[in-house]
């Protein structure tokens, strides 16, 4: 399942003190991994699963946390050669994105400046 493919594939997390930690405490998710064993999975590597009901919960208290991601999408396939994957090889791909980061990055900063 691709749910706890993508959680057993963490790296470790940097705290402050004492050892650090595998997984993160508390996993945010949209209504699409609305299923028990979802939940069941995530319970069993000590995550508290933050998903929402099916028909029931609203999607606005998990807004917050996906903004982010998609806001970031978005901005990436501003750049056509990265929405549209032209590049056969993978490390030219993400030259392309570090480069889109990049510019992403200073257009973000030169509004503040």
């Amino acid at each position: 399942m691709a749910l706890t493919e993508v959680v057993d594939a963490v790296r470790q997390l940097r705290q402050r003190r004492g050892r650090p930690r595998k997984r993160p405490d508390k996993l945010h998710a949209d209504k699409g991994f609305d299923f028990e064993h979802c939940r069941k999975d995530l319970r069993r590597r000590a995550i508290t699963p933050r998903i929402a009901r099916r028909g029931t919960d609203s999607s606005d208290r998990l807004g917050k946390h996906r903004w982010v991601v998609e806001c970031t999408f978005a901005c990436i396939n501003q750049f056509r050669r990265l929405a549209i994957r032209y590049e056969r090889h993978t490390d030219l791909y993400r030259a392309f994105l570090v480069l889109a980061a990049a510019i992403i990055c200073f257009r973000a900063i030169s509004r503040f400046c």
